[in-house]
């Protein structure tokens, strides 16, 4: 057993993390009430807590109870570090969506790095790529059957992508067969959340212009706290997601959005 293999959390402690994250998203914040209503230790929670904290996912405070972790814009290269497990999966589960033949847009951050990975280990023909994620473009470039364009504009720090009048103007000069979008915090109500609005209408933009959009959201981008900044998420949509929680996913589905849950590991 290697030891990428021995670090990842078995399937069962993968499924009972999911559900304290959605415990806690629902208000229960007492070790004490999870360990009850998940029906093990106090002491198994905390580590799942201190596990999830780690993950970015909740945060823990004084006397053991935690709440949803506030939203942070993060670096990128903090991000990566956080579930890359469950976004490969998500990654190799958006490229399915590609034929050949077909141009895509990809968005910027680390969830369409791997969606870009995957596309990278796929076999394709006349694949045509626009992205406005600089990181995408650099990894994609020279690789067989797969043209590039990168999107100008001004950069932001935190995803290394493109936003403003120059990133709308060279978008819209392209129909595109499927938009894969990255994402801060998705909800069936409110979208896909942003940290700016700039961020948020380059990405409903860059929708318009395709038959298809997928939107990519690990277990993390749900419930965030304190997202201002939102574009739609309309019936017709694709989320592709790694989260388990049926009863968090049956929202998106009741609002005609497409809910993909990838396979993990």
């Amino acid at each position: 057993m290697d030891g990428q293999t021995a670090s990842r959390p078995h399937r069962a402690t993968r499924t009972r993390r999911d559900a304290l994250v959605s415990l806690v998203h629902a208000g229960t914040v007492r070790v004490e009430d999870l360990a009850h209503r998940l029906s093990v230790s106090a002491s198994t929670v905390r580590r799942d807590l201190a596990a999830l904290e780690a993950d970015g996912l909740v945060s823990r405070t004084y006397g053991g109870a935690i709440t949803a972790a506030p939203f942070r814009d993060r670096a990128l290269n903090e991000r990566l570090a956080l579930n890359p497990q469950g976004k490969a999966g998500i990654g190799r589960a958006a490229v399915d969506l590609v034929h050949d033949g077909a141009t895509v847009f990809v968005d910027a951050g680390t969830t369409t790095i791997a969606f870009v990975d995957a596309l990278r280990q796929r076999s394709v023909r006349d694949v045509t790529v626009v992205t406005r994620g600089l990181e995408n473009a650099v990894l994609l470039a020279g690789g067989d059957g797969i043209e590039v364009h990168v999107v100008g504009g001004r950069l932001t720090p935190a995803s290394h992508g493109t936003t403003g009048p120059l990133a709308i103007e060279a978008l819209g000069r392209f129909a595109f067969d499927l938009a894969i979008l990255g994402c801060d915090a998705v909800s069936a109500t409110r979208g896909v959340g942003e940290p700016t609005l700039d961020e948020a209408y380059v990405k409903e933009f860059a929708a318009t212009r395709s038959d298809r959009t997928a939107v990519l959201a690990d277990r993390s981008k749900f419930g965030v706290a304190g997202i201002s900044a939102w574009a739609s998420l309309p019936a017709g949509w694709t989320l592709v997601t790694d989260a388990h929680d049926e009863d968090m996913l049956a929202d998106f589905d009741a609002a005609g959005v497409d809910v993909v849950v990838a396979a993990v590991g």
